[in-house]
């Protein structure tokens, strides 16, 4: 993209008022405080090695799996940028076993898994940040019972994704947009707008080491997706990181679908889809 035509997320969302619901101004609040958390994530991520931050921190989630130190920390980011604004009432994280009240009169509820795959940082693999946000349909103290919504009463969701370079990517039901950070001006600059999945896609993600574990359809489906052409070339390509936002993200761009069905061992998937 052209420097002398960069676009911010403040002004994107300003000048897109459109697309962004009923309440333009409390999304972008919340963007930004996403994009400053996210701003501070970036930074310590990138010294991983280089100081005290990686591995566990001694104890698990409520799903039972190992916490990371850096995901306390970026816990800590994001409950911190989002007590700043007035219109987020509780925060439901991973890394807390009960909600965050923060504001009884905010209108929206923030859903998030503040270090989706942050194992995989140990062996620099990309991670990301998933955040979900809905508007609230009671007032007062927030309950956790609030957060058990349905997928389509999202106002905003998204994911941040710590690679190559971190991109911040998010929808308000009017199109997937994509901002890539600039170290240069420490901002997020609009590189993809209006993101359009390929309609035929050649990619598919599952975690094969599963294979044996999984239901036949699915083993079904799997094999129908290695099968050979004519030419006996494949038709498919198996790509799969291990990292839902690094994995969703190429697939979305390149086109291909991301599969984690129940296994032996998670026998109701590990898919949270309240994020």
């Amino acid at each position: 993209m052209n420097k002398g035509n960069r676009v911010l997320l403040k002004q994107f969302i300003n000048e897109n008022a459109s697309l962004h619901g009923d309440n333009s101004e409390a999304i972008l609040k919340i963007l930004i405080a996403v994009q400053k958390a996210s701003t501070k994530v970036h930074t310590t991520i990138n010294k991983a090695g280089l100081e005290d931050i990686l591995g566990s921190a001694g104890s698990k989630n409520i799903q039972g799996e190992q916490v990371q130190k850096l995901d306390l920390f970026a816990n800590e980011q994001f409950i911190k940028e989002l007590k700043d604004i007035d219109h987020v009432a509780a925060i439901a994280s991973e890394e807390n076993e009960e909600i965050i009240p923060l504001n009884d009169s905010g209108e929206y509820l923030f859903a998030t898994d503040p270090l989706d795959g942050s194992s995989n940082i140990d062996v620099n693999i990309s991670v990301g940040t998933i955040f979900s946000v809905y508007k609230r349909t009671r007032k007062g103290t927030p309950k956790k019972e609030e957060f058990n919504r349905y997928g389509y009463e999202q106002v905003l969701a998204g994911y941040v994704l710590y690679g190559t370079s971190t991109v911040l990517v998010y929808t308000c039901g009017y199109g997937v947009h994509a901002f890539t950070f600039d170290t240069s001006i420490n901002s997020f600059i609009l590189t993809h707008a209006s993101i359009k999945t390929p309609e035929q896609g050649t990619i598919f993600s599952i975690n094969e080491g599963n294979y044996n574990t999984l239901e036949k359809g699915v083993q079904d489906y799997i094999a129908y997706c290695k099968k050979l052409n004519s030419e006996k070339k494949r038709t498919n390509t198996a790509r799969f990181i291990g990292s839902l936002v690094a994995d969703f993200h190429r697939n979305m761009l390149k086109g291909g679908i991301f599969i984690y069905p129940a296994t032996a061992d998670a026998p109701e998937g590990r898919l949270r889809l309240l994020y």
